[in-house]
Order: structure tokens, then C-alpha cells, then sequence
């Protein structure tokens, strides 16, 4: 089948479906349907490849250091921006950017894709690089096991063709990696490493863990403060003034320069790398900033034990009033017992203003075993996010919230502030 009528038919659907109000993937679908080839077809002809960004946690705001990373070094770069993982958002994106020709105006694609689909997707399409950023417990109701997920992250270092890069810290991308020859590390400094846990870790004593001999690291986080971080790449370190909140957006970031610099190769310009992710903002939801009520209002999107835990380590709760709101859609994991493996105690002292989503009573019950207090239960969103903004109108404010809880937040958000429209 010719690829210019199923471009067109694909850029229809994407108009009536935008004029609808939603079906972001829509024009994916009827595109795979029509000519499962168009993908490979499209992609193929990138004079650089494709770039696989995949993991349990991280993977939205990662990918778009690393578009902009590679932006800074003079490239095109096409990338599936609205967080849409699934290889259907990716082929919706490509609708959207492709000619009637089958052009894309760039040198290289970024692609952030889910565990599961990307090893669809590497069927399809071998990335030429490969970042694999985690292996964390992560809605155990679609992938089981945790080692399911390594297995997953596997097949795709596997089918890249030149380059995977790593997490060094991860035990399970570790073993990936050991029998590879085609691996470039980023890791943590010993200075830094007590603050960010594994998931084998989370109720482990500190001084009893063992320490692994770590593999050799060409890109290290060696510091990182609330508003900079220091890394060393090679033998130079070099310090960064920072957007980014959360040391785990910055330790990601890490992975985003090793994978910048595997690109780029000798002709990496890290001046410019630098000033760039000096600008960087997270991606929606995930430590984004909005002004309400004069006033910043974070939104902190968690979905994990691991990442719930460096959440509420990387934010001081001092001056802050604060929303949780648990949802159990499929997109956030029906199982939310991973719940009871997050401490909460840093909450304690200031307390949580309101609880809220559709397990607002299972994080109420477990902010009480942490004899954490809070004033509000209402599952509710909409009633919870006008409460909540009203009981707090003069402090600035954090929410933590599940996916599909802060896609909500968001859209209510737009009543009070500017909010970016990303899908």
C-alpha cells in the first residue's frame, strides 16, 4: 500500500479527532491498522536512529532532558511529547510531524515508551541507542514479578544496535549490562548514594546493604542540592545551576547526559550541554510548578514504593501545605498495597491538609499508621482540589498524585492558572 493515502487518511482522523475533544492515540490506531509497516518505514530513513528511553520510573521527564540536550548540540529531534508511551501514541505523534512524503524534519528520534510496549516496539524497530533508566515494583497487576519488568528492559539492550546505557545502580540493569559489550554506565558518587534506595533497599539497613563492585561510570552525579547538582563526566566535573526538582529528575538527568554524550561522541559540546539543562523544566506533573493564588502549587506525580520515597525525600514539606490523591485506574495499577511499603514520616510535622482519589481512605489509613495527621478525606477531586486551594489560598502547595489524579488535578487547575496543554 502506498504510505502518502495513509498518512493523509492518518492526519483526517487526527482533525476530527482533536475537534472531539480527545483520542490522542485515535490516529495511531487507524494508522497501524491500515499499514503495520508505516512505522519501521518512517523511522528508518532518521540519519541517526532512534533512541529508546525506558525504565519503571522516570521515563517522561528523562526524555525530554534528552531532547533537549540533544537540541543543544545543533540536532532535529522528533519525540513523542505528550507521555502517550504506548507505541500507538508514538505512531499518533508521528502522524502529526510526518509530510505527505513520509518526511520527519529530524536527524534522530527520542521515543519514551512503556516496558511492555517497547519490547513490541524493538520488534518493529531496532533503536540504534537504548536508555534504561529502572527496574522498581510497578503495577504488579499488568507485568507481575519485578524480574518480569528486567526481563522486559532485557529484550530491549538485546535489539539495540550500537549503545545501551545504564543505571550502574540498578542490581538488575547491572546484570543486564554484565553480559553486553555494548554498554555505557551512569551512576551515583558513594557521597550520594545513601539517598537513593533501590527497591531491595527500601526497608534495608543503610550499613548492613552490601556494596557491589560497580562497574566504571563515564557520567557520575557527585552532588545535588534543591537548586544544583555537580556531575563528572569523564575527568572533569562540572556544576550546574538547576530547574529540575527532585534528586531523582537529577540522578535521571545523569542518564540523559551519558546518552547524550554516547551520541554526540567526541563532538559533544558540553558547554552547551550545561546551559541547557540549566533551563530544563520537568515534564507535566512530574515536580511541575504552577502559580496559584500568587503562590507555587507542585504537582508530584507518584506511582511506586521507590519513587513515592525519593518524593517525599526531595521535597521538604516545611511551609507547605500538602494534598495526596490515590487513584486505582489501570493506567495508575489497580494494586495500591504498595502503599504500605512507603514511610511517611516526614509529613508528621506539618501534616497533610487533604486526602483524596478514589483509595483516598487506604492513604488516610496509612497516614495514620505513621501517625501522620490530616484534615480532609474527600474522594472527590474536584471537591478536593476547591477545598483545597480554599483552605490554603496563602501557602504554597504540593500535591502528590497517581497518574490518572493528576491528569484531573490539571485539567481543574486550569480554573485557577495557566496550565500547559500536553495531550
Amino acid at each position: 500500500m502506498h504510505k502518502s493515502p495513509v498518512i493523509a487518511v492518518g492526519k483526517i482522523v487526527r482533525v476530527f479527532a482533536r475537534l472531539r475533544g480527545g483520542g490522542s492515540a485515535l490516529p495511531g490506531l487507524v494508522v497501524e491498522r491500515l499499514d503495520p509497516s508505516f512505522l519501521p518505514w518512517v523511522l528508518g530513513k532518521l540519519p541517526r536512529g532512534v533512541v529508546l528511553v525506558s525504565g519503571t520510573n522516570g521515563k517522561t521527564t528523562t526524555t525530554k532532558i534528552v531532547v533537549e540536550l540533544l537540541e543543544s548540540q545543533g540536532l532535529k529531534v522528533f519525540t513523542n511529547p505528550s507521555g502517550s508511551n504506548f507505541i500507538r501514541g508514538v505512531l499518533a505523534s508521528v502522524v502529526s510531524q510526518v509530510s505527505l512524503t513520509g518526511k520527519l524534519n529530524a536527524d534522530i528520534a527520542v521515543l519514551e515508551l512503556d516496558e511492555a510496549h517497547a519490547v513490541r516496539f524493538v520488534k518493529l524497530v531496532k533503536p540504534r541507542y537504548s536508555l534504561l533508566l529502572n527496574v522498581m515494583r510497578d503495577q504488579l497487576d499488568r507485568f507481575g514479578e519485578i524480574d518480569t519488568t528486567a526481563k522486559m528492559l532485557e529484550t530491549i539492550a538485546m535489539a539495540t544496535t550500537e549503545t545501551v546505557v545504564i543505571n550502574r545502580e540498578d542490581s538488575r540493569l547491572r546484570k543486564i549490562g554484565a553480559n553486553m559489550s555494548n554498554v555505557s554506565y551512569y551512576g551515583l558518587s558513594d557521597e550520594v548514594r545513601t539517598s537513593f534506595p533501590s527497591d531491595d533497599e527500601l526497608y534495608a539497613n543503610a550499613d548492613e546493604a552490601p556494596h557491589p563492585e560497580l562497574p566504571p561510570a563515564y557520567v557520575i552525579l557527585t552532588d545535588v542540592a534543591e537548586s544544583h547538582a555537580s556531575f563528572t563526566i569523564g575527568d572533569t566535573t562540572h556544576d550546574a545551576s538547576l530547574i529540575l526538582r527532585g534528586s531523582y529528575n537529577v540522578f535521571n538527568a545523569a542518564g540523559a547526559i551519558a546518552l547524550t554524550r554516547v551520541v554526540c561522541g567526541t563532538e559533544l559540546r558540553t558547554d552547551a550541554l550545561f546551559a541547557r539543562l540549566s533551563t530544563v523544566r520537568p515534564a507535566f506533573g512530574r515536580g511541575e510548578t504552577l502559580t496559584v493564588n500568587g503562590k507555587p502549587c507542585e504537582l508530584v506525580l507518584i506511582k511506586n514504593p521507590g519513587g513515592f520515597r525519593l518524593a517525599l525525600s526531595s521535597f521538604n514539606p516545611t511551609g507547605y501545605a500538602t494534598m495526596i490523591a490515590i487513584n486505582d485506574a489501570y493506567a495508575d495499577g489497580r494494586d495500591v498495597s504498595w502503599l504500605w511499603d512507603v514511610n511517611c514520616d516526614s509529613l508528621r510535622p506539618e501534616g497533610v491538609s487533604t486526602v483524596s482519589g478514589v483509595r483516598a481512605y487506604d492513604m488516610a489509613l496509612r497516614l495514620t499508621y505513621d501517625d501522620v495527621p490530616f484534615t480532609t478525606i474527600e474522594p472527590d477531586l474536584t471537591q478536593a482540589v476547591s477545598s483545597f486551594i480554599a483552605a490554603n489560598a496563602d501557602a504554597p502547595k504540593r500535591i502528590y498524585c497517581t497518574y490518572t489524579a493528576m491528569l484531573k488535578i490539571r485539567s481543574l487547575l486550569k480554573n485557577y492558572t495557566r496550565v500547559e496543554k500536553v495531550l
